[in-house]
């Protein structure tokens, strides 16, 4: 793709005939920051396993509930976690249409997200965005980029949304989790989102579906609601607790399909005591 082609928000060092996860999710979200190679591998992956795009857009409207959840609560600055290209209902739009003042700061490891969210977001001196592994909590939380944005005397918005779930067994998800848990002061709070089922809920035509999925887009871990629940220790859970991303906190009855009390996802929000 020559530079006329190239969108003014599209960075120069960013090879765009490659495809980028990050770039896909914003197709399948229904943003405008991906070109074509993004939407193939998309649009193949949808033709083998088209529910994947039902659980993206859930794992992304659940985000929306839970960042106004906790401006109703008064919190006014977030980390968003693995948090990929700002697309639509992005954390710093939601938040600062209700307080001018939010902050917000996006962290991701991928270079294409990173390039990306900092050409769309310049301009907006309350937005930081930051490349680093999240599951190096030390080196996120220690960086410039939030010790200089975020006030940890106030509470503070973790946002681990559609994250965890790329997290397998051996990398300790919980202990991820804990380590930002301690470092954000009493009266702030994590949201979590995760695919996820209960026993007897398995579907064999997920096996398939899983299968294009990972090897279209990333590897991705299952988990069962208890072992999403563990994710939350030392925290008070909001009601209603885990539940099936559609019943967290649904806006209309739109928000609630069908197959909500059996959806392959679970979303949850704990306050620090």
């Amino acid at each position: 793709m020559d530079s006329v082609e190239r969108p003014t928000w599209a960075p120069g060092d960013i090879d765009l005939s490659r495809p980028s996860i990050a770039r896909v999710y914003d197709y399948w979200l229904g943003g405008a920051h991906n070109f074509a190679v993004d939407r193939a591998v998309a649009d193949n992956t949808l033709a083998d396993a088209p529910v994947i795009k039902d659980v993206v857009l859930n794992h992304r409207a659940f985000l929306r509930r839970a960042v106004r959840h906790l401006l109703d609560q008064g919190v006014r600055q977030f980390l968003d976690l693995g948090s990929g290209i700002p697309t639509v209902g992005n954390v710093h739009e939601i938040a600062q249409a209700t307080d001018p003042s939010a902050r917000v700061v996006y962290v991701d490891v991928d270079p294409v997200a990173v390039a990306h969210s900092r050409a769309i977001l310049t301009g907006n001196d309350l937005v930081r965005v930051l490349q680093r592994d999240v599951r190096d909590a030390e080196s996120v939380l220690g960086s410039p980029e939030v010790r200089g944005l975020l006030d940890f005397d106030r509470p503070i918005g973790v946002l681990m949304v559609a994250l965890l779930h790329f997290v397998p067994d051996a990398e300790d998800p919980q202990g991820i989790v804990a380590a930002y848990r301690d470092a954000v002061p009493p009266g702030s709070y994590l949201a979590i989102s995760h695919t996820g089922y209960e026993e007897g809920d398995w579907d064999p035509a997920w096996d398939r579906a899983t299968g294009t999925y990972n090897r279209g887009v990333t590897e991705l871990v299952w988990r069962r609601r208890h072992e999403v629940e563990a994710l939350f220790k030392g925290l008070d859970l909001v009601e209603p607790g885990v539940a099936r991303l559609p019943l967290w906190h649904p806006e209309s009855p739109d928000d609630v399909g069908e197959d909500a009390a059996r959806f392959i996802s679970f979303g949850a929000v704990g306050r620090k005591p």
